[in-house]
């Protein structure tokens, strides 16, 4: 399986990321082992999908990652 995640961080700040192991890259974040969200803070998990495809897993984050995918989160995912 592949996810896409969206994790937050306490000061409200977003993070989209793709992992088939999504315990272990939560660690990774919340450890300093990811340049991205280093200085960041702790991080959770606020939004997760699960795919069996590869590519549409990639083709999802990379919309999430876009403007529109952006507003979608917004108003969607994370009213």
């Amino acid at each position: 399986m592949y996810y896409v995640y969206i994790l937050r961080n306490v000061s409200g700040g977003k993070y989209v990321g793709l992992t088939e192991n999504l315990k272990l890259r939560l660690a990774q974040h919340n450890s300093g082992n990811t340049k991205s969200t280093k200085n960041r803070g702790r991080q959770v998990i606020a939004w997760n999908c699960a795919f069996h495809d590869k590519k549409l897993a990639t083709q999802f984050e990379l919309y999430l990652k876009s403007s529109s995918g952006f507003a979608f989160t917004n108003k969607h995912l994370l009213p």
